[in-house]
Parts: C-alpha cells; structure tokens; sequence
C-alpha cells in the first residue's frame, strides 16, 4: 500500500533531484523509495537466511548493463512466456 509522504527540503535540492529522475526515466518518488529501502536494508539482512553456497559463489558474476530497465526486460519475458 503506497501511502503519501509531505517533505521539506530545501528548492535546489529538489530540482537536482527532478532532473536526476528525469534523466533515469524514473520517478522522483521511486527514487526515494528505493534510497529509504537501502537505508533500512541492514536491519532486513538479520531476518535473511544464509545463502546457499553454490548461490553465494555466482553472487556478482553477472553484471547487468547500465541502462537496462528490470521491470521492462522482465515484463517482456513473462509476456514471451505466458503470450
């Protein structure tokens, strides 16, 4: 559930941070979302279970480009899929 969030910061700020999102074709909400999840991801990584350690050896081995967009490329396989 997405719920509204009012912040004060300061005009320049906001603008760098617009054109930024721009820029990455992502929203400046999506942006900040995704900062506060690595910010509290420390205290996720507790809860988490060890990886496998076949898992934990290819961990880092792919580099995915720069600009590929995850949510595109894995809509367009599960439309290969499942069309």
């Amino acid at each position: 559930m997405n719920t509204k969030l009012t912040l004060t910061i300061e005009q320049e700020i906001i603008e760098r941070a617009k054109n930024y999102a721009k820029e990455k074709n992502r929203s400046l909400s999506d942006i900040i979302e995704n900062y506060l999840k690595m910010l509290t991801k420390s205290e996720r990584k507790q809860k988490v279970e060890k990886l496998n350690p076949i898992v934990k050896s290819l961990k880092g081995s792919f580099k995915m480009p720069k600009n590929m967009d995850y949510k595109k490329e894995l809509g367009n396989r599960l439309e290969e899929k499942y069309l």
